[in-house]
């Protein structure tokens, strides 16, 4: 059965209780601000949903996500653009660990910026081959989910990659053991249902419980994390120097 969704970001529920989220924003699955609110929402509605027994988050398309949309931020006058996509990045990450059934992310392609704040607060991870993992959030003059980055590689890693803007494979996360599985990318899909189905097997009321225990004894508030490197893109916002570098991007991306 279909749920209510934006023209991004679709569902479905199947009949064995697994609910499967399709983000499909093409050309390269950057959300604009509406997206990632209505992912959020989505993701929300799936978990309060007494049927839905576990959630696979995926993509068509080139790649799973290449963060915020920079060209809708860049033609939007003001800081509307930039405080929606901070407030919308913050709900569907917070929607994807309070969801209360597992999520299980699987990733093909680039998961860029706001893809990182997802499967990192993703329950499971699954990946293509084909798949890589990073942040260039201080190419595009802004910080944020390097508290979600810090959940799927080392610290010093993750710090390494921050500086740099570099990119991890699905092979290296797999050996970090942050991503559950590598698979061929035309078996991502079936390989991510076939997880989603083995824990919607078991005990709803179990599961459901598990879920909320996890999250009760995890090391990270991620919410609170997230919003502290949040106030550091607007710092560089009001400096000017994120305005300036967005442009170039822009420029440099329809040259």
């Amino acid at each position: 059965m279909s749920q209510p969704s934006s023209s991004c970001v679709t569902a479905e529920v199947h009949a064995d209780g697994v609910a499967e989220v399709v983000v499909d924003n093409p050309p390269v699955n950057a959300l604009p601000v509406a997206g990632w609110f209505a992912l959020a929402d989505t993701v929300r509605a799936l978990g309060a949903d007494p049927r839905v027994r576990a959630v696979v988050l995926r993509a068509e398309g080139r790649g799973f996500n290449a963060g915020v949309d920079i060209k809708e931020m860049q033609r939007t006058d003001g800081f509307t653009a930039l405080l929606g996509a901070n407030r919308g990045c913050y709900a569907a990450f917070a929607a994807v660990y309070e969801c209360a059934v597992p999520v299980i992310a699987a990733v093909h392609g680039f998961c860029l910026g706001g893809g990182i704040g997802l499967v990192g607060n993703a329950d499971i991870i699954v990946a293509s081959d084909d798949a890589t993992f990073g942040l260039p959030e201080v190419d595009r003059g802004a910080l944020g989910a390097a508290t979600h980055l810090s959940r799927l590689v080392p610290q010093h890693r993750m710090r390494a990659m921050m500086y740099t803007s570099a990119t991890a494979t699905a092979a290296e996360l797999h050996g970090y053991g942050s991503v559950h599985q590598v698979v061929p990318a035309e078996a991502l899909r079936d390989t991510a249902l076939d997880l989603a189905r083995e824990i919607a097997a078991k005990d709803p009321t179990v599961i459901r419980a598990a879920k909320e225990a996890l999250n009760g004894i995890d090391l990270w508030d991620v919410k609170k994390s997230y919003r502290y490197e949040q106030g550091f893109t607007f710092e560089l916002n009001l400096t000017g120097v994120s305005d300036r570098i967005r442009d170039e991007f822009v420029r440099g991306d329809q040259a």
